[in-house]
């Protein structure tokens, strides 16, 4: 594996409005670049540092430069890059896209938000990685039982980037399925239909930034909380998507999901495989997702043990407890079926002697 080394670039002529359209408003363009290269961009006046691999920075050094060719002033005006741009520029560059593979150790740095109840950290190594995973990948899954803050940190990031202007909006859905029994006719027009099934990403919201807030940003479509069926048909940029019980997704939903993110957006997955509500017989998409997306570059996977439950101790106790009866009725069955091959497999010659 290289080690970093470090790489320095001079723009020129300089001109700081084509500058600033660079590198994008709050540094936009430049961050998207560092995460997605996996590398190191800071600047003083028209002369850059980049710290990286050293394919990959060079790499960016002739990303910038093409990129500030762009900017040539039209009539006395800096052309805008769009976050359009930057994504293909990064795909002309031909390198291999990175996300970090450890956790940074200061990770409770990452995240603080503050709440009613204060500041929201991860809480132990696993936590620390997804939110690691959430901040630095396009796409990232969070994967475990119940009770392990997937859904809670991700909503907590969501909120971090719109506090800090990265992203323009917040979008959360799920799929509107029952958890095992019938709900019937729900009165009132669709969102509040649908509500029953969102309201664990409202009470979140709630929590992290307080109900008036959280009111008026949905009035202005700055939140927007929707069923999954909502997303056909869109391509959603500049906005940090939350899909939650994702286990419930067909395989054609989750690849419906997936393929709406659009520039300058993130997406988290969250779901728990052995919760799946889905009529028998249908594959979950989640489960699916696991098996292709595996070794995509710019996804990342994290899975969620007993261990890292941080809610009540018994809840812990009762995952493991429903662990080790699954495992145990699967292990029966597969006794059971080792004996009827074993049964099936004495009894062939048997036949074949009646047949004879």
């Amino acid at each position: 594996m290289s080690k970093n080394s470090n790489h320095s670039l001079v723009l020129e002529p300089v001109d700081n409005s084509r500058q600033a359209n660079l590198c994008g408003p709050m540094d936009d363009n430049l961050k998207t670049i560092e995460r997605r290269l996996g590398v190191e961009i800071s600047y003083r006046s028209n002369e850059f540092k980049i710290v990286g691999e050293p394919n990959n920075a060079n790499a960016v050094i002739k990303l910038l430069k093409d990129l500030y060719l762009e900017t040539e002033t039209i009539k006395g005006k800096a052309k805008a890059i769009t976050d359009e741009m930057v994504h293909l520029a990064i795909l002309d560059a031909n390198v291999l896209e990175q996300a970090p593979t450890k956790v940074d150790v200061d990770y409770e740095q990452m995240v603080t938000i503050k709440t009613k109840r204060g500041i929201i950290k991860p809480r132990n190594k696993n936590q620390s990685a997804y939110v690691q995973n959430v901040l630095t990948n396009d796409i990232s899954f969070g994967i475990g039982v119940a009770g392990t803050g997937k859904t809670y940190l991700a909503v907590a990031c969501a909120v971090d980037a719109l506090e800090r202007q990265e992203i323009r909006r917040i979008l959360l859905t799920r799929p509107a399925v029952e958890a095992g029994e019938k709900l019937g006719f729900l009165p009132g027009d669709l969102s509040q239909k649908v509500d029953p099934y969102l309201r664990p990403l409202y009470d979140a919201l709630f929590e992290m930034l307080g109900f008036e807030k959280v009111e008026k940003l949905i009035e202005r479509n700055v939140i927007e909380i929707a069923p999954l069926a909502y997303m056909r048909g869109r391509t959603l940029n500049d906005a940090f998507i939350i899909l939650d019980e994702s286990q419930n997704t067909t395989v054609e939903q989750m690849k419906m999901f997936l393929t709406r993110i659009g520039f300058n957006s993130r997406a988290v997955i969250t779901g728990d495989v052995t919760q799946v509500d889905l009529p028998r017989g249908q594959k979950s998409g989640l489960r699916h997702a696991i098996e292709v997306l595996e070794n995509i570059p710019g996804v990342s996977f994290n899975f969620f043990q007993s261990k890292d439950v941080v809610r009540h101790p018994v809840v812990a106790r009762i995952v493991e407890a429903y662990d080790a009866h699954e495992q145990k009725v699967n292990r029966l069955k597969a006794q059971k079926k080792a004996q009827e091959q074993q049964a099936s497999e004495q009894k062939a010659p048997n036949n074949k002697d009646e047949h004879h």
